[in-house]
């Protein structure tokens, strides 16, 4: 597959940058400010160490990018191309834009400790930044006129809803870690922070269900029983079927969480099995928004009109 470096980097910083953005964000609805330190939720390394693979990522992936755009390796780097590309491309500027948001992201996670609060907005709002610049590595950035702001502001607004839910994720897999969820304390933060998310939860579903549409309908046209054909037959097609089906997988697993195993775990009822129980789904729940994430990265390299 000639293009899987390019794939494998897209995918690496999709999921970087969802869980940078969505972890600080869960840390503040779904905390309160007393139990925003390390000991509850561990932030501060790995803020700093996304920020810093996210820097990594970026430029590694502009490399592939100019690569891919010649039919080369990654190595020699063709800088004088390299430096045509970010210069006087929509993709440059949008990369150059991302790499000082990343570098405000690092700083901010590195003032956690110092500055908590002020330090976690200024961290959600870079990393925020750093995803919609996304947009134009993709095919809304091709789109053009009002249709193609349309598809833009879109699939900025399905992203960041995504970043959202997976950082979420992250952050329940982090407090029912073993060794850490057996404390009474911590379970029952944990419940407590799964009742909050899900009024966030429901909103960001609907957005991704919304935004989804709108960006489906621009890329390949109002549905019609020929057009749907077609769009199975194709590669393309396939894959955003499987996107699809993991996606519905994620909605059922979150329905179980939400209405099977929190009430359990608060209620007191079996507490070792209900959390055992939750601690699966949740781990299932996010390698289904991973495998998601690596499906979107290999769309953005397929022509959805082949």
């Amino acid at each position: 597959m000639e293009n899987l470096p390019v794939i494998a980097i897209r995918f690496a910083l999709y999921a970087v940058l969802m869980v940078l953005a969505g972890l600080p964000a869960f840390s503040l609805y779904a905390l309160p400010q007393r139990e925003r330190s390390g000991a509850v939720l561990p932030l501060t390394g790995i803020a700093v160490t996304l920020a810093l693979l996210g820097l990594l990522l970026s430029a590694l992936g502009m490399i592939a990018l100019v690569a891919a755009m010649m039919g080369t390796g990654l190595w020699p780097v063709d800088w004088e191309m390299l430096g045509g590309v970010v210069q006087q491309s929509a993709i440059g500027t949008a990369w150059i834009v991302r790499m000082a948001a990343l570098t405000v992201a690092l700083l901010a996670a590195l003032a956690l400790r110092r500055f908590p609060l002020p330090a976690r907005i200024m961290l959600v709002a870079s990393a925020g930044v750093a995803i919609v610049t996304l947009v134009w590595t993709g095919h809304a950035g091709a789109s053009e006129g009002m249709i193609g702001t349309i598809h833009q502001v879109s699939d900025a607004v399905h992203m960041l809803a995504a970043a959202v839910w997976i950082g979420a994720l992250v952050g329940f897999c982090l407090l029912l870690q073993p060794g850490r969820a057996s404390q009474p304390q911590r379970v029952a933060i944990a419940a407590r922070a799964l009742e909050q998310f899900a009024r966030i939860g429901t909103i960001a579903v609907l957005l991704i269900v919304a935004t989804g549409l709108i960006n489906g309908i621009i890329l390949l046209g109002l549905p019609s029983l020929v057009a749907l054909v077609a769009l199975v037959a194709s590669f393309y097609g396939q894959l955003l079927l499987v996107k699809l089906a993991l996606f519905a997988a994620m909605l059922g697993l979150a329905g179980a969480n939400r209405w099977r195993f929190t009430p359990g775990l608060r209620a007191g009822h079996a507490p070792d099995s209900a959390l055992g129980h939750l601690r699966r789904s949740l781990a299932l729940e996010t390698g289904a928004a991973l495998a998601i994430l690596g499906v979107v990265a290999w769309l953005g390299t397929l022509d959805p009109g082949a």
